[in-house]
């Protein structure tokens, strides 16, 4: 007959955060978290929250300083229409035409034609 052993739990690791801005990692019930206008931030499951991205810093002062650098950021519409355009192309079923990408991005047709001109625009920028 063998001998049983109880088993133990292994403790699971603290993951730490990291401030935004000063690159400081500290233990998570000390971050201090917000969001901020951010037209490049499309969340991956929830439309609600497109155009908001969630920062941590180490302290409210260091909060502070990342939510001014945000404010003199440009919130291009036509940069969160193309997430918005991209989060529905690279997931889900594929688009079949300009009338359901319309209904599962929840934009207009002009709209999407702004945000593709918009993109391909910066990506000529980008490539050269």
């Amino acid at each position: 007959m063998g001998i049983r052993r109880k088993r133990t739990r292994r403790p699971t690791p603290v993951v730490p955060e990291l401030c935004d801005l000063c690159a400081r990692t500290f233990p998570p019930q000390e971050a201090v978290c917000g969001h901020v206008a951010d037209s490049s931030a499309v969340h991956p499951d929830d439309p609600l929250h497109d155009g908001l991205r969630r920062v941590t810093a180490c302290c409210e002062a260091h909060l502070e300083l990342i939510r001014a650098a945000y404010r003199q950021r440009p919130f291009v519409r036509e940069e969160l229409w193309a997430g918005k355009i991209g989060r529905v192309l690279t997931s889900g079923r594929p688009v079949l035409s300009m009338t359901e990408l319309a209904c599962r991005t929840g934009l207009d047709e002009p709209d999407i034609r702004r945000a593709i001109a918009w993109h391909n625009e910066r990506r000529r920028r980008l490539d050269g």
